[in-house]
Parts: C-alpha cells; structure tokens; sequence
C-alpha cells in the first residue's frame, strides 16, 4: 500500500467515525442519563436522511443553512416526542422500554413508507462542495466527506464545551451520576430530560443530514446503524461523551482497514473489538466502575 492510498483510508477512517461519534453521543447522553434504552434512535438518523431529501430541492445549494434547519425542526420533534411518550418511561422496566421504542421504529417507517414511498432517493451534492482535490498520483478524495469531517468535528468540540464548561453541562454529569441528588438540589429533573433528549435526537438526525448525500436515503437505514451505534456506546462506557469519541474512531479504523486487510473477517472485525476491550475493561473505556 503506497502513502497516498493510506492516507484516504485513514480520511475515510476518521471520517466514518466521526459521523458514528453524532450518532452514539446521543445514545450515550440518553442511556447514561435518562436510563432509557432507545431502540428508535436508528430511526431518528433515518429521519434526518429524509429531511434532507426533502429540504434539498429548497435549500440544497444553501446546504449549512439547510443541516441548521433540520437541526432546529428534530429539536422540536425530540423535544415533544420526550413528553408524549419517554417521560413514561424512566420509572419502567427495561422490556417496556424496548417494547415503547420498538413499537416507535414501526411507527417512524409506516409514516415513511406513506410520505415518502419505498424507493432508494438520492441528495445531491451542493456545487460548492462537488468534485475532489488531489493527494498526490492518481489518488483524489471528495470535499464533501473532508467538509463532513469538519463538521462532525466542530459539533464534537461543541458539545465537549457544553458537557464540560456549562451549567447544563453541570447538570446533565450530575445527572448521569446520581439523578436523586439532583432532584434534591431543587433542578427541574423533567425539563433537564427534555433537554437532553432533544439534543440526542437532534444529533442523530444531523448525522442522517450529513450521511445522505454519501449513502443515499433508503428504507431502513435506521435499523442498519442502531446495532453499530450500541457497540460504539458500550465499548465507550455508558453516558461517557469522551469514550464515546474515542470508541468512534476505534471502531471507524477498526472497521476500514479490516475491510480492506481482512476481508473474510470483515464482518466480524468491530465486534471482536468489542469483546477485547470488554475483557480488559468491563464499564467501557471511560465508563465508571458500579
């Protein structure tokens, strides 16, 4: 393998990671925090791949200020979707709470099937962010995918900052640490869950936004990165935003670079990291030890 074709596979490496980073640090923030196990956060990246397609044809070549308002509208929707449906869920057992969101995911592809047919649909690309740069002989890479890095990027600074520098960000490692403690310091517990559950869907459709134009919108998109996000989250360490970045770009090199050296073992490649680092550490990378 010469130096040019590592380097793209390294590019392509950080950046599927960092776009399973949006994904599992909603996840993790929803898990870690609420308790609530989500199987239909596939499905809120699914809906974000639509929003695009839908929203293309409008804002498509104003293509930031298109992801702005898909961001803004599943702000919305996670926000309302806490209070008519997972704010009955925290004090639940674990299998209602799978029943819930499992019954959610068929809900969420009906209404597609009904708005949007069952056809595989294409976003285009922006003019501004179409065609390649060189790296040197024959290897070229997309601006596209270097532009989602950066995005992806940008987003995961963000919410560092948030987590770490923040009042909410106080709260919501409280709240992942000992959410009766935070009730007893008077903080509406309730409004704080809303909160954090809009942000995670809002994530998770950010990714479906930034995802579309590379992979196309088709049906059940949701359901084939749900499985990857929880490995991610658990080889991590639950509600931890750190591992959850770290796990992404693990799993994002494990991932590519066993496609192309270990093609037979491809499929198995993510999961058998899983499984060595749960050896070594059982809470994840970052989780803390119960």
């Amino acid at each position: 393998m010469d130096l040019a074709t590592f380097l793209v596979q390294c590019l392509n490496a950080v950046q599927y990671g960092l776009l399973l980073f949006l994904l599992a640090s909603g996840l993790t923030l929803i898990f870690g925090i609420m308790g609530v196990i989500n199987l239909a956060h596939g499905s809120f990246y699914m809906i974000g791949a639509y929003m695009a397609f839908a929203l293309s044809p409008l804002l498509g070549q104003h293509f930031i200020t298109m992801l702005l308002a898909g961001v803004a509208l599943t702000v919305v929707l996670g926000y309302a979707l806490e209070w008519a449906f997972f704010s009955y869920l925290y004090e639940r057992e674990h299998l209602q709470q799978v029943l819930m969101t499992f019954g959610l995911i068929l809900v969420f592809e009906e209404l597609r099937s009904l708005l949007a047919g069952n056809d595989v649909h294409g976003v285009p690309l922006p003019g501004w962010l179409s065609g390649s740069f060189s790296l040197g002989g024959l290897m070229s890479y997309p601006w596209y995918r270097l532009f989602a890095s950066g995005v992806c990027l940008l987003v995961a600074l963000a919410l560092y900052w948030v987590v770490n520098r923040t009042r909410l960000g106080m709260m919501v490692r409280a709240g992942a640490s000992n959410r009766d403690m935070v009730r007893g310091l008077g903080i509406d517990v309730k409004r704080l869950y809303r909160i954090v559950f809009a942000i995670g869907v809002a994530l998770a459709a950010l990714a479906g936004m930034i995802a579309a134009p590379m992979s196309s919108v088709y049906p059940g998109m949701g359901g084939n990165v749900l499985i990857i996000c929880f490995v991610v989250v658990v080889i991590g360490g639950i509600g931890s935003i750190t591992g959850a970045l770290l796990a992404s770009l693990l799993v994002g090199f494990v991932d590519t670079f066993g496609k192309l050296f270990f093609q037979e073992l491809s499929g198995m490649s993510v999961y058998l990291l899983m499984a060595v680092v749960l050896v070594g550490r059982p809470q994840g990378l970052m989780g803390q030890r119960s």
